[in-house]
This record gives C-alpha cells, structure tokens and sequence, in this order.
C-alpha cells in the first residue's frame, strides 16, 4: 500500500491528535510519531504545529493572486469570483479535514488567531487589486476595501453554512454564485436602470437550483408554482 506523501500524514496526526489530547498538549515529536517520521522531517515539511493544521494556505494564495493578476479590467468582476471560487473549491475537495479543521478553529485560540491572519491575506490581496482595476476613480480605494470585505465575507458566510452541514456538497457553489452576484450586482460600473438593476453571474448549475437561493438572499419571496385548472 502506498503511503500518502509525507504533508499529508503530518496534517492527518496533527489534527488526530488535538482532537484527542488537546492542542496544548500535543507537541510537534507527538504529531511525528503518529505520522512515522522523524521531528527533523516535520521541520522539513512544517516551520511550526499549527502550519501543519493549513498544509496549502500558501499555495492556495498564490493561485488566488495569479488568477487576479491574469485578468484585464473588462473581466476584471469575473477574476475576483473565480478567485474566491478556487478557495471554496480547495475546502470542498479537503472535505472531512476542513470541517476537523473548523472545529479545532473554533475551539483553540491559537489556531483561530492563525485563521483570521489568513483571512486577512486575501483580504489584503483582493483590496489592492480591486484598488488597481478601479484605477484613478476618487474613491478607488473606500471601494477596493467595501468590495474586498463583501468578498470575504460572502465566501465565508456560505464556506461556514457547508462546514456545519447546512448546505450539501452539490450545493454549495450554487450559493456561492448567488451571494456573489449580490455582491458584484453593488459594485456594477454602469449605472442601475429605472425600477431596478441587473446582476449577471456565471454557473454550470440548473437554473431551477440557483433561483431560489438568489431569490432568498435578495429577500424576494419565493416563487408560487403555476396552477392548474
């Protein structure tokens, strides 16, 4: 049987054993005997114990940039969901080790102050790029901050919803397209038509799937079926 390669095992005993012990009282020689190397390939692998808990926060960050940065200022709403999207999508393929990881997030300080650091990263990189596509506007940057916050924070608000078990796998990113066009539709460079605004979003999912988050999200009531004589 092939072994998983070496992050991955260390991941696997780091968040194993602060799910038993504590993570307080789980050392890095703990996580390395469980994962069957030596402490000096942890340090190989990992600069600290919680490093082991976000194996490809760096990773993730790079593809997040470099999708922002292949964008011009037409596709320029486009990149910045798309980028969101890969975070998302890196949480759903993590699967069972991203919901472990939510739980020891919520209960251990160290490792939630470690999550929020990250959150402000792309926080930080989405700012200065909405900054940049936003140009000399006077108020480039009031809204490269509002849009990367919203971001963020709509990201968040459906990645939690999943964690918890509240929306399916095959749900998510249809809720993820949803807040994103809410989010999007408040930043439209062009200017809202009489009696209402249009929200255009991209998604392979059925329409029928989509609508009802967006309406819910919206605060429209949802539609009544047709009725038959």
């Amino acid at each position: 049987m092939v072994k998983p390669p070496i992050r991955e095992r260390l991941t696997a005993a780091a968040l194993e054993l602060f799910d038993e012990r504590g993570y307080e009282q789980t050392t890095v020689d703990d996580i390395a005997a469980r994962a069957g190397v030596g402490r000096t390939t942890f340090f190989r692998a990992f600069g600290a114990k919680d490093d082991a808990v976000f194996p490809h926060h760096e990773q993730v960050l790079l593809a997040v940039r470099d999708r922002l940065e292949a964008a011009t200022p037409e596709t320029a709403p486009v990149a910045v969901v798309e980028a969101a999207r890969l975070v998302l999508r890196h949480y759903l393929t993590e699967g069972d080790v991203a919901r472990t990881r939510y739980r020891l997030t919520s209960s251990v300080p160290a490792l939630r102050h470690r999550e929020i650091a990250s959150m402000q990263q792309y926080q930080r990189l989405f700012r200065g790029y909405v900054a940049r596509w936003q140009g000399d506007r006077p108020d480039a940057g009031l809204r490269a901050e509002l849009l990367a916050n919203l971001v963020v924070t709509a990201h968040n608000h459906v990645l939690r919803r999943w964690l918890r078990g509240l929306v399916a796998d095959d749900a998510a990113e249809a809720e993820f397209d949803a807040a994103m066009a809410l989010v999007t539709g408040m930043f439209a460079s062009a200017e809202p038509a009489a009696g209402g605004s249009i929200v255009v979003f991209r998604t392979d999912r059925d329409l029928g799937t989509v609508l009802p988050t967006l309406r819910a999200l919206l605060g429209e009531p949802s539609a009544e079926p047709p009725r038959t004589a």
